[in-house]
């Protein structure tokens, strides 16, 4: 697997002078016989609250090790604007079956296409692992690289029409970014320290959202138990850390929705739905 610091002294350091506004080229990488560490694992799941039994993966695991390979898209001459300040839409993880730390992963990435919208040039990057030649988890990311339109109108976003009635309450410290950027490798700048996140217009850090959504899945393993399942979620509002945050579920016909929320639970962070394969 490529060292993530070698890619982030690219994407900090190296200059790329912004969209071209062509099409983004498609492009693959790939990495064979993947090993995975008991203590990265171990760190990765205390942080996001997953309770790991020595041995088997928590279903976002693969997505941190997957994000290596999307580095190495995003500082490919054919990407020509800067990481930074990229906007994470949404993720949805497909796991087939349960996976184990003993397991050898071959593991590709590909950005498949990019498309120009209001807000600027959407890029979905695929993802896969594979066991022996099985596909056994997959992930689709859409990101954002925004172009400032002045015609355009940012409304908020609307929660979602769950009951609500009784939801979790979590307190998130400030020092949640590092900690999980030490667990899993993604040192973006604003969700580091105060002072390096207002260079992007933040005045506090944020929370990574692939965390909020590893949180929420762990919230939700009873329900979810060792069967196959697709997860799809929407990053809503950026979530400021230190903060209190409401988290709920609730079963719709076959499938879960859930919801990350603000104290009062009235704005969304995070949107998602659980459907069972």
């Amino acid at each position: 697997m490529p060292s993530l610091f070698s890619l982030y002294r690219k994407i900090f350091f190296g200059r790329k002078p912004g969209w071209n506004e062509q099409p983004l080229p498609r492009i693959y990488v790939s990495a064979s016989n993947v090993s995975l560490s008991q203590d990265k694992v171990a760190q990765y799941s205390s942080v996001c609250g997953f309770d790991f039994d020595g041995k088997t993966l928590p279903m976002t695991y693969m997505y941190v090790m997957a994000f290596r390979l999307h580095a190495v898209i995003f500082t490919h001459d054919g990407i020509t604007f800067p990481l930074l300040g990229m906007i994470h839409l949404k993720n949805s993880i497909s796991q087939y079956r349960m996976l184990n730390i003993d397991e050898k992963f071959d593991i590709e990435c590909a950005l498949t296409s990019s498309t120009v919208t209001d807000s600027g040039l959407e890029f979905d990057l695929v993802s896969k692992a594979f066991v022996d030649g099985e596909l056994v988890w997959e992930s689709l990311s859409t990101y954002l690289y925004r172009i400032e339109n002045g015609k355009r109108r940012i409304r908020p976003p609307k929660a979602n029409a769950m009951a609500w009635e009784s939801p979790e309450a979590w307190s998130l410290a400030d020092d949640l970014g590092r900690r999980y950027a030490k667990a899993s490798g993604d040192y973006n700048l604003i969700h580091l320290h105060p002072v390096l996140s207002k260079r992007f217009g933040f005045d506090r850090v944020l929370a990574h959202g692939m965390w909020s959504k590893a949180r929420c899945i762990a919230q939700m393993m009873p329900q979810i138990g060792e069967r196959p399942c697709k997860v799809e979620v929407a990053f809503k509002l950026p979530l400021l850390m230190p903060a209190d945050v409401t988290f709920d579920s609730e079963a719709n016909e076959d499938d879960l929705v859930f919801e990350l929320r603000d104290k009062r639970g009235r704005r969304p962070h995070l949107s998602g739905k659980i459907s069972f394969l």
